[in-house]
């Protein structure tokens, strides 16, 4: 009998997702001009961190290409990504200790699964729900509840999302813990919500987690 389950989110808590977007950019950098790929990856990256359309910009460089085609290689390229400190450590102390491990992401699958084939960590999961895929995105309780069975007595959730992550959790009586922004966080984290939004637990580490669970 696995008596734990261990539920983890993915962009922003076991990878950070402004890694795979540098990894996107610079794959459409190298496909638009390979000669000069290092500096039109940085010019791509100083437009992103000054809020200019990154896309926009590029077509009018080179207007051979169009939006529709950028975006798919940003979605649909195999990125170069590390997990985040304390990740491997995590999922290999709940395989050891025998925990269910599962995985709810939102996104497009063809994205979220390339994600998880660059990493390795596909093995690791007893059961992953790509928002796409299974039809229905966080909050929603069904991407929660199909995790709950009989012989399971507690569950963690492990995310960073306070506007989307928690509120099912919490209700469902799970064990929720927040890996706190250091400043790589794509979209800003705030604690100002609902109480029945804020997480049971915040670490700065997934490390950290290990005490947790």
């Amino acid at each position: 009998m696995k008596d734990k389950y261990v539920i983890f989110d993915l962009d922003d808590t076991l990878i950070y997702e402004i890694d795979y977007l540098k990894s996107a950019y610079y794959e459409i950098a190298d496909g638009l001009d390979s000669d000069n790929k290092d500096q039109l990856f940085d010019e791509m990256y100083t437009w992103y961190t000054q809020r200019e359309n990154v896309f926009d910009l590029l077509i009018e460089r080179y207007p051979q290409n169009n939006k529709e085609t950028l975006l798919n290689i940003y979605r649909e390229h195999i990125p170069e990504l590390y997990l985040n400190e304390g990740a491997m450590d995590l999922l290999e102390f709940c395989k050891l200790k025998k925990y269910s491990i599962g995985l709810i992401t939102d996104g497009r699958s063809i994205t979220q699964r390339n994600k998880l084939k660059a990493l390795g960590i596909e093995k690791f999961f007893d059961q992953i729900i790509v928002s796409e895929e299974f039809g229905s995105e966080k909050p929603d309780e069904r991407n929660f509840r199909i995790f709950m069975k009989d012989d399971v007595k507690e569950y963690f959730y492990i995310a960073d999302n306070t506007k989307k992550d928690f509120i099912t959790p919490n209700a469902l009586g799970w064990t929720s813990i927040c890996l706190l922004d250091n400043g790589n966080n794509i979209h800003s984290q705030t604690f100002d919500v609902d109480e029945n939004s804020l997480p049971k637990y915040k670490v700065k580490s997934l490390l950290e987690v290990l005490d947790l669970i």
